[in-house]
């Protein structure tokens, strides 16, 4: 799948950053949590996240490291164009709340401001992720977001 996976990754992008080879390589073998969903046998999005402590180049990761000592970092969720809205993203959250609970006390994403991307953080909202700062760099912005996972936090993923 990892090709596919890739290529679904690097059309989505700005909403999240396009990838070598290598670095993708490097995401998939270090990703403490990789997901792929399927529709009809057809690749219709994944999910990776990153447990706090590992040695990773993203600065959205570092911001998140200066201020927690334990977190899950979902780097990226990509939904294939034609499964948005069919309930694929809203199952890999599940399974993501699932795999996280009792591990980790939060799940750690930003999500761009500018260029803007207000589906993702209603969406975000939505599941009872919190926004706790924002990231500026040369060409663009994030907000970052956290989900307590030590208390019941609002609505199911389910």
């Amino acid at each position: 799948d990892q090709p596919v996976v890739l290529a679904l990754n690097n059309g989505a992008t700005p909403h999240v950053n396009a990838l070598a080879d290598d670095q993708f390589e490097w995401l998939a073998t270090h990703a403490d949590f990789y997901r792929v969903a399927e529709v009809h046998g057809v690749l219709a999005g994944f999910a990776m996240a990153i447990q706090h402590g590992t040695r990773y180049w993203s600065g959205n990761y570092a911001w998140f490291g200066e201020r927690y000592d334990a977190f899950l970092y979902l780097d990226r969720v990509v939904v294939a164009p034609d499964a948005r809205r069919t309930g694929v993203g809203r199952a890999l959250y599940a399974d993501l709340m699932s795999y996280a609970a009792g591990r980790w006390p939060r799940i750690t994403l930003e999500v761009n401001v500018r260029p803007p991307n207000p589906g993702s953080i209603a969406f975000h909202e939505r599941l009872a992720f919190r926004r706790v700062g924002s990231r500026t760099y040369a060409d663009g912005e994030v907000a970052m977001f956290e989900r307590d996972l030590s208390v019941s936090s609002g609505p199911s993923t389910a």
